[in-house]
């Protein structure tokens, strides 16, 4: 049924999840799976341009990297070919942008991320995919 899987991953629990889970269904299904790690851009909007700002960004893409690895590492142990990919921006927004650029059939995300903040203020990311996308979206709870 589903031929092109996109998860969202950004470190959490739950984002682990969402990546077993679409590693599982990628298996099942023999799809196609890519793996996105955002970098929220949104959060430094507010910040004057400095090398504080520099330094933040620059962890967030090293954690992204880390997380991509990782992920890969963990679909390749279970037989399942991934392509990552890091992006920036705000992350319902990129999630939504890539899975239609990659032709995604669905969507897999976790119920929440790190991010409390961006709960807080502008709704979960994954309420954002499955309100704004057109994409079958999947929910893993943590």
């Amino acid at each position: 049924m589903f031929s092109d899987i996109l998860v969202a991953i950004d470190g959490s629990k739950a984002s682990e999840q969402a990546l077993a889970c679409a590693v599982g269904e990628a298996g099942f299904h023999g799809a196609k799976l890519h793996v996105v790690y955002v970098v929220e851009t949104g959060l430094f909007s507010s910040l004057p341009a400095d090398n504080t700002v520099e330094t933040m960004f620059g962890a967030l893409e090293k954690e992204g990297e880390d997380v991509l690895k990782k992920a890969k590492t963990f679909a390749h142990d279970k037989g399942v070919v991934v392509t990552t990919h890091m992006k920036q921006g705000h992350a319902g927004n990129e999630i939504i942008t890539l899975a239609e650029e990659q032709k995604a059939n669905l969507i897999v995300v976790g119920s929440h991320g790190k991010s409390k903040t961006d709960r807080l203020l502008l709704g979960s990311v994954s309420n954002y995919v499955v309100t704004h996308g057109i994409i079958t979206t999947l929910v893993v709870r943590s």
